[in-house]
């Protein structure tokens, strides 16, 4: 049972506000709402009447997927009176009432615009009264219940680490918890049961998890109670449902779904990312958190291989057509990125490199006879690449003889500092540059940076890439194991 952290009043600082908070000050401490009243029906009007609180300058915020906003903002009068309101009416979702002090209170909004709360800032729910919206008396309903019940769980939580920590017997104290997180349950399907169609209805739903069934008796494979939670995870979470987007479930749900319950390659990712489009499709501004989610967090993901994510998420949906929300020079810029990418996707065959060695003599990467190639991109006067090289040569002197080989590509066109590093450190492999720069290597391979290693197997398609030096050596050398079983070495 979660008692203690579902939709609580907070008493921590929202960063996102901090660094506006001076400005806004500055510009607004003078303002006060004396305008006439929204009529009721149109825009929104939000009047708060806060005991302990006066002549200051508070926030209206909202959530948006995993961040908070700043939505409106207002002076408190000397009473602590304050008033919110505009002309258009504000998207459904979970708001946030911020105080000087950055700590705030939650309030729903949905279809209800025009109501007043009142409470004491130094003990908000016990003392909460609201008009004009059954949404948030029904919410705040459910935060004193919470707040009950967290208040006889806690003693009972201690007393169970105690009795564990003297390896006594708990059970008594675990029915007693039992019977507490069955209290807040019922409650939950209690308020479904009557408000199915109540903004509250969807949060509870959104965050209710599977139940997954036992396993049948004699079964010891408990990766289908795994794979039962995982199918229905979202059963009761309509991710189109825009006002969810506006509330912390949204995001801490799609985010624990991806992370802990989808197995990190991109070929078990893709599908479900594209399922979660799907789920999000029915409304413009879901499908565009959600396309805008996915494809961010891959691009930007440091698990090797999820770039094939992004690459697929990109041609599938940043398009002209769906990507309604982005530019054509972001689109282009988003479609240029994939294009650069997709042909160093790992399993992908890489390609050829034509380069002069220090002779002048072409060396061509296809032309590389080995088992496994070290692709290494690189910068005598990089200062990571001065320390990551002695150790590329270590190892590759330990795993020649296996049939490896480095193709060691200068990124710069100083000559004369290339050959030189090459004679003090005695890197014997296969060097080469591109003194003209008349290669487009920098682009092909998406060398931003140096040094830069990629693993290529016999035929040159790409088993790891953009790695450093100590993660080459343990890919390469369980990579080297199992080739050479397969082999019969």
């Amino acid at each position: 049972m979660n008692t203690t952290r579902l939709f609580a009043s907070k008493q921590y600082p929202l960063s996102l506000l901090a660094a506006l908070f001076t400005l806004l000050i500055i510009t607004l401490t003078h303002l006060e709402t004396k305008a006439e009243p929204i009529p009721a029906g149109q825009g929104y009007e939000l009047r708060f009447k806060i005991a302990g609180l006066r002549d200051s300058m508070v926030f209206l915020a909202n959530y948006y997927g995993e961040k908070q906003y700043l939505k409106d903002s207002a002076f408190a009068d000397a009473a602590g009176n304050v008033i919110f309101k505009g002309k258009e009416p504000l998207p459904g979702g979970i708001y946030l009432f911020v105080f000087p002090n950055k700590t705030y209170f939650e309030l729903l909004v949905d279809k209800e615009q025009h109501f007043s709360m009142e409470c004491s800032a130094d003990n908000m729910i016990p003392t909460m009264k609201i008009k004009g919206s059954e949404d948030n008396i029904q919410f705040y309903a459910y935060l004193s219940f919470i707040q009950e019940q967290s208040k006889m769980v806690e003693p009972l939580r201690n007393e169970r680490r105690a009795l564990s920590e003297q390896g006594k017997k708990t059970e008594e104290v675990d029915g007693r918890i039992k019977e507490i997180d069955e209290r807040v349950s019922n409650y939950k399907k209690d308020y479904i049961a009557k408000s199915p169609d109540r903004f509250l209805t969807a949060i509870f739903k959104a965050s209710e998890e599977p139940k997954t069934p036992e396993l049948p008796k004699g079964s010891k494979d408990s990766s289908m109670i795994f794979f039962y939670y995982r199918d229905h995870y979202f059963d009761l979470f309509d991710l189109s449902d825009e006002r969810l987007l506006r509330s912390p479930v949204y995001h801490n749900k799609v985010n624990f779904f991806l992370k802990n319950l989808v197995v990190q390659y991109p070929d078990s990712v893709i599908p479900y990312a594209d399922f979660l489009v799907q789920r999000a499709s029915g409304n413009k501004e879901t499908f565009k958190y959600m396309v805008w989610y996915l494809t961010n967090n891959y691009e930007t993901s440091n698990i090797m291989g999820h770039d094939a994510v992004f690459v697929h998420l990109v041609k599938n949906y940043y398009t002209k057509e769906k990507a309604f929300w982005t530019d054509d020079a972001t689109l282009y810029k988003i479609q240029d990125r994939a294009r650069i990418l997709e042909p160093i996707l790992i399993g992908k065959k890489a390609k050829n490199l034509m380069l002069t060695d220090s002779s002048g003599k072409f060396q061509a990467l296809y032309s590389v006879n080995a088992s496994f190639t070290i692709l290494y991109f690189w910068d005598p006067d990089c200062g990571h690449c001065k320390k990551a090289t002695p150790k590329v040569k270590a190892y590759f002197d330990r795993v020649r003889s296996r049939g490896v080989q480095v193709f060691a590509v200068c990124t710069e066109v100083e000559m004369d500092k290339w050959k030189k590093f090459i004679q003090e450190h005695n890197l014997d492999w296969i060097n080469v540059a591109d003194p003209k720069t008349q290669n487009n290597f920098r682009q092909e391979f998406d060398i931003l940076t140096t040094p830069q290693i990629f693993i290529l197997d016999k035929d040159k398609k790409i088993i790891a890439k953009k790695i450093d030096e100590d993660n080459m050596e343990k890919i390469l050398d369980r990579e080297l194991e199992m080739y050479e079983k397969k082999i019969g070495n």
